[in-house]
């Protein structure tokens, strides 16, 4: 029993100095003067703004590269090899992390505040609820302070999965969250993680949306109705406006958990984040006109709804941005239409199935003239074949016709002997008598 005391007293003792040496190092690096502090936000402000460039190069290559796909891939493969060498794991994650969800959320949401403060009586045009849905009601000392919460937040979650990453790979010494390799994932790979990390990322929000936040009765629930649904109608920055403990549940934790249960590449990551960020800013940007009519136009009336009936105090709905789970589970509103209705009406609104039975009538008429051309051409030739034919069988039936001509000949004379033999006895008998 000594000994095993011993051998652990050993163990910690070993850890504790090693702890305190790694840290003694890390302690190291941090400032001691202003200007290695100055030092420093320079070269983090540098990296921040020379790191996305590459990633965007990256993301709209796809979309406005003009050369050819061997050429592309090359360039992809270099340029995303080039930023891995030049950052460290850590960096390329978080402050790739951060460029996306500053240039796809936080900066398209101001610049839609901008646009409704200045040009009211045009915003309200395009705004599902009018002249209500203008955030400028809210007051010239609650909206700075709403953005500033908002803004606060979306730091918040970056530095939350910072410090994730650190626990695991420093403290815990495990891997990363994260791949973060010089390979880059195929298209195929990445629209598969993607398509599963927003499915999880669905079930997860509505789940955690209904049951913690306005289910059960508890502190959650109050500071969810006190601070985001204090905001009657919502704009994008409404969105990441919430107690931060709300906020890092319901927002930061469905778009995280997805990435460490499936361990996405980092590249991955980045696309998840850019396309959940812009679906949260356009559903709750309260504008009636949106990108897509079929899908974000629903999803956002649906988010309309959710902040109407709980500013009302009637009993909440709309839990789900997509909407398929509330369809399923009944928490519909009941005066809004479900994602279903919403293709349908998109469906009758393109006339998509005459245009089907259009295009299936097309297929039929071509199938139909490739056929008659086809029987067409091949009728000559049948005629050519019908013609040569019919001189064989002249010329055989007039080879016929001689020798069943000739064979009766023979025929002919070999029965006249049998014939006159008879004959030629009587004679001779005649004579005899």
């Amino acid at each position: 029993m000594a000994s095993v005391l011993s051998e652990w007293q050993q163990v910690l003792h070993d850890k504790v100095l090693w702890s305190y040496g790694y840290f003694q190092g890390k302690s190291s690096l941090f400032p001691r003067n202003f200007s290695d502090l100055y030092g420093m936000a320079v070269s983090k402000a540098t990296s921040f703004v020379a790191l996305p460039l590459p990633l965007l190069s990256f993301l709209a290559l796809p979309v406005f590269g003009g050369t050819s796909t061997s050429f592309s891939l090359v360039f992809v493969y270099l340029t995303w090899s080039s930023l891995v060498f030049a950052h460290d794991p850590l960096s390329l994650e978080i402050y790739g992390t951060l460029a996306v969800r500053v240039l796809f959320f936080l900066l398209p949401s101001f610049a839609f505040l901008a646009f409704d403060c200045v040009t009211p009586s045009l915003s309200k045009n395009v705004k599902a609820y009018g002249e209500k849905n203008l955030p400028t009601r809210l007051g010239n000392e609650r909206l700075p302070q709403i953005a500033l919460v908002a803004a606060l937040n979306v730091l918040l979650s970056v530095a939350l999965q910072a410090i994730s990453e650190v626990l695991f790979t420093e403290v815990f010494h495990v891997r990363s969250i994260l791949k973060v390799t010089s390979f880059v994932p195929l298209p195929w790979s990445i629209a598969k993680d993607v398509v599963k990390g927003l499915a999880l990322r669905g079930i997860l929000h509505y789940y955690i949306h209904r049951y913690l936040l306005h289910g059960y009765e508890s502190s959650l629930k109050t500071w969810h109705l006190q601070w985001q649904h204090s905001v009657q109608l919502p704009f994008s920055l409404a969105a990441a406006y919430d107690h931060p403990v709300c906020h890092l549940l319901v927002n930061w934790l469905p778009d995280f958990l997805p990435a460490y249960l499936f361990r996405f590449h980092v590249l991955t990551w980045h696309i998840f984040v850019a396309i959940t960020s812009l679906e949260t800013l356009f559903i709750y940007s309260g504008y009636a006109v949106l990108p897509s009519s079929i899908v974000l136009a629903g999803m956002a009336r649906r988010t309309d709804a959710h902040f109407v009936t709980a500013a009302s105090g009637s009993e909440s709905c709309n839990f789900g941005h997509w909407g398929i789970l509330d369809f399923v589970l009944g928490t519909s509103c009941k005066d809004t239409a479900s994602i279903f209705e919403d293709l349908q009406d998109e469906a009758h609104k393109h006339r998509l199935e005459e245009r089907a039975q259009k295009a299936a009538r097309g297929a039929l008429d071509g199938l139909n003239e490739e056929r008659q051309v086809s029987e067409s051409d091949s009728e000559p030739e049948r005629d050519d074949a019908g013609s040569a034919g019919g001189e064989s069988d002249a010329d055989n039936n007039a080879k016929a016709i001689p020798e069943k001509s000739s064979s009766r000949g023979v025929a002919d004379e070999g029965k006249e002997p049998a014939e006159q033999a008879p004959v030629k006895r009587r004679s001779a008998r005649r004579k005899a008598q």
